[in-house]
């Protein structure tokens, strides 16, 4: 099929994926699961055991698919398996497609020796939910990513009365993937360690189409945990924080199990509480051991994943957030399949006046009708990006349209607010440009560009790309 080929192509194949997580490092932990476990509901739990030839932090691994359930649909939207580490209860996995989908897992600090992993299907699963398949299950203690795994975040489900049960994470706004960054501190042989999550979506906070124009998905990325190491690796005292309810910073005072915060969802924007709703049944240990380069965006990450991408779709359909038959005349989200997905960078110049400053949206125009602009911002002036950098985008184009169609690429210059500073926005790359396929996974980029075209507002707008 036309989708899977183009699929196929993208740098990192979903074959790849499953593997990426646990390949890159030597493995002091020795597996010894079976080649697939199913895990039935009502049936009972499957366990395998795993020898440590050290203590250290550990990963599980394996390809999940839950036959008959979809996020996309009310009363199927996943399949929820509990894992535990000789009987303690570690982390859940939401799977949410009967895809076969690569995915790992932190199982946190383990001793040397032998262990035993014991998998359940879980309460919180969906209705149309029977079983799950995990294929290809192992163990792995990453030797060069140790660190960053010993003071990863544990993360609460989210037990808001407002916006479900005490399982909701199982159904909205559920954690997908993480990674971490590395930063410099001020003290010399230490640094500091920041972890990030992205959600399938945000119940609350920026509005639908306002995510697809200023951060170019309908995901929800935030970073949670931050803290400071010393040059031995030790936590400095005082320098955890967390991202908590209106985007606030504050010094983490919760617990710990080992080094790992104990943290919970406990806003509809997926802010972070460190005071834990007791007995709340979901738990979140994901693989934190990915990163990203300094001049991608945080989307970056997502891209590595493809599969994000098609659960981030789903939800919005089943939501009821997208417009049908979509129109790139409104405002309104539509089908993400007529996105153009682009990432590209830029930076602001000084300000020569007094207003607000300049932000940048992308427009596109088409070899059928090149006199019509299809803008990222919908020409509404906060949507375009004010912030400079690596930035992502979208741009609602005609259904059907296919990256042939595409005549160019622009960018134009627009003030956020009243007035305008006069700044100069220099656009100098796009990084990638891509649509979703019929099964809503990117096809490959087809964009990459470098150079340099500054926007004044004598010239606002200028050609990026053409083909």
């Amino acid at each position: 099929m036309r989708s899977r080929a183009r699929h196929t192509a993208l740098a990192l194949t979903t074959a790849a994926l499953a593997a990426a997580p646990l390949a890159a490092v030597a493995a002091p932990a020795e597996a010894a699961a079976p080649r697939t476990l199913d895990v039935h509901r009502g049936g009972p739990a499957r366990s395998f055991a795993f020898s440590a030839g050290r203590g250290g932090e550990a990963l599980i691994g394996f390809t999940a698919s839950a036959p008959g359930v979809s996020w996309a649909t009310k009363g199927a939207e996943s399949a929820v398996v509990s894992i535990a580490v000789d009987g303690r209860h570690v982390t859940d996995l939401v799977v949410p497609s009967s895809d076969p989908t690569p995915r790992s897992l932190a199982l946190g600090h383990v001793d040397r020796g032998r262990h035993k992993v014991t998998l359940r299907f879980a309460k919180g699963s969906a209705p149309a939910a029977r079983s799950v398949r995990l294929a290809r299950p192992s163990v792995r203690m990453p030797s060069a990513d140790q660190l960053v795994l010993r003071y990863a975040p544990v993360v609460v489900g989210r037990t808001l009365a407002a916006t479900g049960d005490a399982y909701q994470n199982a159904t909205t706004d559920t954690p997908l993937i993480a990674w971490h960054e590395t930063k410099p501190a001020a003290t010399p042989g230490h640094k500091i360690l920041e972890y990030s999550v992205v959600w399938s979506n945000e119940d609350g906070g920026t509005d639908t189409p306002a995510l697809m124009a200023r951060w170019g998905r309908t995901t929800d990325i935030e970073w949670i945990y931050r803290v400071e190491v010393d040059a031995k690796g030790n936590r400095v005292d005082g320098t955890g924080v967390y991202q908590a309810p209106e985007h606030a910073t504050l010094q983490f005072t919760g617990k710990y199990e080992a080094d790992h915060p104990l943290l919970q969802t406990c806003t509809v924007n997926n802010n972070m509480c460190d005071a834990v709703t007791p007995d709340a049944p979901l738990r979140f240990t994901p693989d934190v051991t990915a990163t990203r380069p300094d001049d991608r965006t945080r989307e970056y990450v997502m891209d590595q994943q493809p599969w994000t991408y098609r659960v981030m779709a789903q939800e919005m359909l089943r939501e009821g957030k997208i417009e049908s038959p979509s129109d790139p005349a409104t405002t309104a989200v539509g089908d993400q399949r007529t996105y153009l997905f682009v990432e590209f960078a830029k930076t602001t110049g000084a300000a020569t006046g007094t207003g607000s400053v300049p932000g940048v949206a992308l427009g596109v125009r088409l070899k059928s009708d090149p006199s019509r602009l299809y803008r990222s911002d919908h020409d509404q002036p906060t949507w375009s990006i004010d912030r400079d950098g690596p930035v992502a985008t979208t741009v609602e184009l005609p259904e059907g349209t296919a990256a042939s169609d595409i005549a160019s690429v622009e960018a134009i210059r627009r003030p956020i607010g009243l007035g305008d500073n006069g700044a100069p926005a220099t656009v100098t790359a796009i990084k990638r440009g891509f649509f979703l396929d019929s099964s809503y996974l990117p096809q490959k980029s087809f964009l990459d560009w470098t150079g340099s075209v500054t926007l004044t507002p004598q010239s606002p707008s200028g050609v990026l790309w053409r083909p």
